[in-house]
């Protein structure tokens, strides 16, 4: 509806309303009719008043609105007219742009004919230059192929040449060991007999045993009593020097070097009593037998690489072959005549097996003790001993480890020093000089006053000598 549709409907309402107001008024009596009469006064006065506010609504917002909207269609219609000669330019363009290809299309066709029967031509004539190439080339491959045959065959003769040459040598190397292997054999059975003879020189050394008892008891009494003194001054020592490590360590080298003297008052006084029983053996033309005594824990210790003269006592650091016989700790009638442990009577078998040359009895014997017998005092003997059986069979990585066992697991045994230095002739076997001299080194600054000490500064001359 428009504004002036709008007023004419408002005239029309008036007038009604007025026509209505004055045929109330010529009704004078009605008193009914007067007060509708009022009431609808009041009504139109309260639908003037929202006809007024509409109006004014219409005036300020809507017609504005309406204007506004009644622009910008103004402007959409300005926009497609242009748009619309935009496309008719764009559609004359394209109809040109069609004929230009309609063009090139019919040009495009009678190229790509004339290319492709000139391309057809070309790859016929490439393909008979290259079947022609193949021939070559599979005429070159069969002759490349007899050269590498006659070359192959030629190498194949010249190796089986090589190999049989070769075979020779190995089969004149397996006769010269065989021949070494028998001179050894021999050499063992010497050995053997030896070993009776010296076995026999035993039997007349323990009558002599007996009497140096007594001295022997009393030089025990008195490493008794030193052995006491110094595990107390250890235990002062250990207890004033917590709080310093490196003075802890100097300490204990002090205790281990006196530890050393008593072993070599030991070891002077073992000594004392072979040189006495020796003089007796000499002066006596038949000596007497005695049975066998049983193995101290201090057994001879080797200084080369076999352990069979380990065993047998014999001294190699000198040129000529001496026997020498393997310290023995005293031991009194009495005790004699009591039952061995079981522990002392394996371990006595197993190193009997050990002096007749079965290493690997010995060594398969050694394991057994130490898996049943892991407590017992002879246990860091029978793992000395077990490092020496892998020593002889030149297992020398194994014998290594043996030896380590032995300073690790039994830090007071006095076989320490001995597998130390075994240690270092494992290496010396194994040709490396380095630990092998920091073995050596070892013995002499840990046990100086030792046996031991004294072989391992005589391999040490030697290493430096040859350098």
């Amino acid at each position: 509806m428009g504004v002036q549709d709008m007023r004419a409907h408002l005239r029309t309402k008036h007038g009604v309303l007025l026509g209505l107001a004055v045929g109330g008024l010529l009704f004078p009596g009605c008193v009914a009719q007067q007060s509708d009469l009022k009431k609808t006064e009041k009504d139109f006065k309260q639908t003037s008043a929202k006809q007024t506010q509409e109006i004014t609504t219409l005036r300020e917002y809507e017609i504005p609105q309406l204007r506004g909207e009644l622009e910008k269609a103004l402007h959409l219609t300005k926009d497609l007219q242009a748009r619309q000669e935009d496309l008719k330019y764009r559609s004359a363009q394209a109809e040109q742009q069609t004929k230009k290809l309609e063009q090139l299309a019919t040009r495009l066709e009678t190229d790509g004919s004339t290319r492709y029967l000139w391309m057809q031509k070309s790859f016929e004539t490439q393909d008979a230059k290259v079947s022609a190439r193949l021939d070559d080339l599979s005429k070159a491959m069969e002759a490349l192929k007899k050269e590498v045959i006659d070359v192959v065959q030629r190498t194949n003769e010249g190796l089986a040449k090589r190999v049989d040459v070769k075979l020779d040598g190995h089969q004149k190397d397996l006769t010269d060991h065989q021949n070494r292997l028998e001179q050894i054999s021999q050499k063992f059975t010497q050995f053997n007999q030896a070993m009776t003879g010296f076995r026999e020189a035993l039997t007349g050394l323990n009558d002599r045993v007996g009497e140096a008892d007594h001295l022997s008891k009393n030089l025990a009494a008195k490493i008794e009593a030193d052995s006491k003194a110094t595990t107390t001054h250890a235990e002062d020592v250990n207890r004033s020097v917590v709080s310093i490590s490196k003075a802890l360590e100097a300490v204990g080298k002090k205790v281990t070097a006196r530890l050393d003297e008593q072993d070599g008052r030991i070891d002077a006084l073992v000594k004392t009593i072979e040189q006495v029983s020796h003089k007796s053996v000499s002066s006596q033309q038949t000596p007497k037998s005695v049975p066998h005594s049983s193995l101290g824990t201090n057994e001879p210790v080797s200084e080369g690489g076999d352990a069979s003269k380990v065993s047998s006592g014999q001294d190699t650091s000198g040129g000529v072959t001496t026997i020498v016989p393997p310290q023995e700790s005293p031991k009194s009638e009495l005790a004699q005549a009591t039952a061995d442990p079981p522990d002392r009577v394996r371990y006595e078998r197993l190193l009997a097996l050990f002096r007749d040359g079965d290493l690997e009895g010995a060594g398969q014997g050694f394991a057994g003790f130490l898996d049943e017998f892991p407590n017992s005092n002879l246990a860091p003997n029978a793992r000395f001993w077990l490092g020496e059986t892998y020593f002889g069979k030149k297992e020398f990585q194994r014998a290594i480890d043996a030896y380590d066992k032995v300073e690790v697991d039994y830090p007071s045994s006095e076989k320490v020093p001995s597998a130390i230095l075994k240690k270092g002739y494992a290496y010396l076997a194994m040709k490396d000089k380095k630990r092998a001299s920091s073995a050596f080194k070892q013995v002499v600054t840990l046990y100086p006053k030792s046996v031991q000490a004294g072989k391992a500064s005589d391999k040490l001359v030697q290493l430096k000598e040859g350098r």
